[in-house]
């Protein structure tokens, strides 16, 4: 369902600072998979997600959803089927407006949005208040509370629900649970697992935790500079424990992995 092939993207090329982020990248993944990517920093894992989203534009190669190419569509073109969770909670939600408002206009993306169009009446805020009890947090009862007072887990879970609050394709979790303590980390893991699965989502979650790369959807994705080094599924991928996986990377590339490069439990 979702196609790149032979992506390449270079930053700064024919400077001293030139970096090659992705070498020739080639990915089929099927409608409903549940990708989890791994590497150390620089291998260029949020890079392939950016070209994902649209914020990147390749200098060379295809991407395909289903029958559409779309190597060429504007990342506000591609919202409509395409969504992304960032590492850093601030960065998708408003922090000075309410939680009822940062989900109305979350339900009006990809098109005229103005915070007055978006809020329509009480219906659309009982609709609201049904999907915030589903995380369990109680916020449903905290509506008009400013999105910036929650706490990082809290905010997470709402930027993960604006995020699968229109029908879409493909969701994107870009390290989304990297700057939230353990205890939050795990909810706003579970709760991902669950909208995806519901939802019938094409995921692919960036982690520096191969622990979490492993536990977590049907195929794992290890990238080194720039390339795609490792992608396993199925039994295989099932087998593997932490060790085999830094084995089977070590035979792939050459080297090793730094252990502070990864968080391996």
């Amino acid at each position: 369902m979702l196609r790149l092939t032979d992506i390449r993207v270079t930053f700064n090329a024919n400077t001293a600072s030139e970096v090659r982020a992705l070498q020739g990248v080639t990915l089929d993944i099927n409608t409903g998979e549940f990708v989890t990517v791994i590497g150390s920093n620089g291998a260029g894992k949020s890079t392939l997600l950016s070209v994902i989203v649209g914020t990147v534009r390749p200098d060379y190669g295809t991407i395909w959803l289903g029958t559409n190419e779309m190597t060429d569509w504007s990342a506000a073109r591609r919202a409509q089927h395409v969504a992304r969770v960032f590492q850093e909670p601030r960065l998708g939600t408003c922090g000075s407006l309410s939680i009822a408002e940062n989900l109305a206009l979350a339900a009006k993306r990809g098109q005229q949005r103005g915070l007055r169009l978006a809020l329509s009446g009480s219906r659309q805020q009982r609709q609201f208040a049904d999907l915030l009890a589903r995380l369990e947090l109680g916020l449903e009862d905290r509506m008009t509370t400013p999105i910036g007072s929650l706490s990082g887990g809290q905010r997470q879970a709402v930027s993960l629900l604006m995020a699968t609050l229109l029908p879409m394709r493909i969701l994107v979790l870009d390290e989304h649970t990297a700057a939230l303590d353990p205890a939050a980390a795990a909810r706003v893991l579970a709760l991902s697992a669950e909208i995806a699965g519901s939802q019938k989502l094409t995921t692919l979650m960036v982690t520096h935790s191969m622990r979490d790369a492993l536990a977590l959807g049907t195929r794992t994705i290890m990238m080194d500079r720039g390339r795609v080094a490792l992608d396993i599924k199925g039994e295989e991928r099932e087998k593997l424990d932490i060790p085999d996986l830094l084995d089977l990377f070590g035979q792939a590339t050459g080297h090793a992995v730094d252990d502070d490069q990864l968080m391996l439990s």
